[in-house]
């Protein structure tokens, strides 16, 4: 980790409200591993001190990408950064996902820009493949699907308006596919929205499947400092304890999450 003056090499809408952001970032991606993210000093956001944190969507040959959707003052100030601009980020940040953990059956579940760094987590299980699940509200919210089919993967898209793939939740797609495979013992790997998180997790514990989680929690420092982003987590002795998830994960265990409510 490391805070490293990146360049913008391009930036480029790819759907919907959803943007890709190249950087030169040598050292940043020299060094990034699926899962991890970096936190982003966000140019010419006036009267903001905090950066923003984004996975990592690829991270080869000197250069790192992240995707992103408009959603605040935040990214509605990234639109305006331009090729040469220079940007100040800190990364790679966190603990990413157990690529040595995947098996044979890898499950990977993402919804909207959550498929980001599975389509990483792919680059790096190769030749392994497996089955992805992306879901989203419209058309408009699926991304990288010709990423995971150029690899070899099986595609199963969701909408909930079904204006692409089936209609419903992607979870209702995860659960045919376990239905149909019973005797399979898959390793699941989910980004995403916090609901979605908790319902594959639910799914991995119950059919005892190890389930990799990546946490999405509102983050200050990104380094550990400002304890912003804290989530229960049970140890191996059955204690709970507060860990913080820009440190101690993003990515955890599904049967170590202990969910409020």
């Amino acid at each position: 980790m490391q805070i490293e003056q990146a360049k913008v090499k391009s930036h480029t809408l790819v759907g919907g409200d959803y943007r890709e952001l190249v950087l030169s970032a040598p050292h940043t991606a020299g060094a990034a591993r699926p899962g991890q993210f970096v936190h982003l000093r966000v140019p010419r956001l006036d009267g903001s001190v905090l950066r923003r944190p984004f996975s990592i969507y690829r991270a080869r040959d000197g250069q790192l990408s992240i995707l992103y959707k408009t959603v605040g003052r935040g990214t509605e100030a990234m639109e305006a950064m331009a090729v040469g601009d220079r940007v100040d980020l800190i990364g790679p940040l966190g603990n990413g996902f157990p690529v040595e953990a995947a098996g044979n059956s890898p499950l990977l579940v993402a919804g909207g820009y959550g498929v980001a760094p599975l389509s990483f987590l792919a680059e790096e299980l190769a030749p392994t493949r497996g089955t992805v699940f992306i879901g989203g509200g419209a058309a408009r919210d699926i991304l990288c699907v010709g990423d995971f089919e150029s690899m070899g993967w099986e595609v199963r898209i969701t909408t909930e308006d079904g204006s692409l793939g089936e209609q419903g939740l992607v979870t209702a797609a995860v659960d045919g596919w376990l239905a149909a495979h019973p005797d399979a013992t898959p390793v699941l790997y989910a980004c995403g929205p916090e609901g979605l998180l908790r319902a594959v997790g639910e799914r991995g514990v119950a059919a005892s499947h190890t389930a990799w989680l990546s946490l999405d929690k509102h983050m200050g420092c990104g380094i550990g400092a400002c304890l912003a982003c804290v989530q229960k987590i049970r140890g191996e002795d059955g204690s709970v304890a507060w860990k913080r998830v820009c440190c101690d994960g993003p990515v955890f265990e599904a049967a170590e999450v202990e969910w409020d409510g």
